[in-house]
C-alpha cells in the first residue's frame, strides 16, 4: 500500500465510486459513473466524481484508460491486464491473457532503464460490430 493510500480516507462517495467501477466490466467514462452515483447520492457533483477518480487512481485502486480521445475510461481492476478496443463502437474489453512481465525485464536489460510497468492494447472490431457489418453487407 502506498503512503498516499494510507493517508487517504475512504469517504462514502469514494466507496460508492469504487463499488460502481468494480461492479461493471464496461470501462465507463466519468459521466457514466456520475449518472450511476446520482442514483444513490442524488446531490453528488461531477467534480466530486473526478476528484475521487483521481484519488482512486493515485492510490492504485483503479486504472485510468486514455486512448487519445477527449475523455478517459476507468477500470475497477487495478491489476495489470490487457485490453481490446473496438475501432467501430469504442467498446473496451478485458483480455484474458497472461501479463508479459518478462517483457519488462527484457526492456530493462536492453536499455538499462528501470521499468516499473507497461500497458498494451489491441485494436480491431468486436463480435457485435463484426456481426452488424456482416448484416449490413
Amino acid at each position: 500500500m502506498s503512503d498516499l493510500a494510507k493517508t487517504t480516507r475512504m469517504t462514502r462517495q469514494k466507496k460508492l465510486i469504487l463499488e460502481i467501477l468494480r461492479g461493471t466490466n464496461t470501462h465507463p467514462t466519468a459521466d457514466w459513473v456520475y449518472e450511476q452515483a446520482r442514483k444513490v447520492i442524488p446531490d453528488i457533483s461531477l467534480g466530486t466524481i473526478y476528484r475521487n477518480l483521481g484519488h482512486l487512481k493515485a492510490t492504485g485502486e483503479i486504472m485510468e484508460l486514455s486512448y487519445g480521445s477527449t475523455f478517459s475510461r476507468y477500470d475497477g481492476n487495478p491489476q495489470n491486464h490487457y485490453h481490446f478496443v473496438c475501432k467501430r463502437c469504442g467498446r473496451v474489453l478485458d483480455l484474458d491473457l497472461p501479463v508479459l512481465n518478462e517483457l519488462e525485464e527484457q526492456v530493462a536489460r536492453r536499455t538499462s532503464l528501470q521499468v516499473t510497468g507497461h500497458r498494451m492494447e489491441f485494436y480491431g472490431y468486436c463480435r457485435e460490430c463484426c456481426r452488424e457489418e456482416k448484416e449490413e453487407s
